[in-house]
């Protein structure tokens, strides 16, 4: 059984940085493909950013320059380093993986930007 916890949500001020992390646990985390999404009210689900395997990244435009993922392949975790962040960043974020051809999805995590 394949579960995806996420943590680090909360309210922030715009400008300022938050630290997704996501805890895997039920597989070998090592060869899979990790990703975070995010959904804002009103908003279809986006992808924010992947990391495969092997380290190689991809990022939204909207992100890209703010946003940082990365892994611990021993921690079995995969993190979303968040800065100068806007009050459009304002979503649930949710950690995905794909393992073998199928879709894991944590429960969210809700970050809010607001002054």
């Amino acid at each position: 059984q394949v579960q995806l916890v996420e943590s680090g949500g909360g309210l922030v001020q715009p400008g300022g940085s938050l630290r997704l992390s996501c805890a895997a646990s039920g597989t070998t985390f090592t060869r899979n493909v990790m990703s975070w999404h995010r959904q804002a009210p009103g908003k279809q689900r986006e992808l924010v950013a992947y990391i495969t395997h092997i380290g190689s990244t991809n990022y939204a435009d909207s992100v890209k320059g703010r946003f940082t993922i990365s892994r611990d392949n021993a921690k079995k975790e995969v993190y979303l380093q968040m800065n100068s962040l806007k009050p459009e960043d304002t979503a649930v974020y949710y950690c995905a993986a794909v393992i073998n051809g199928r879709e894991y999805w944590g429960q969210g995590t809700q970050v809010t930007v607001s002054s």
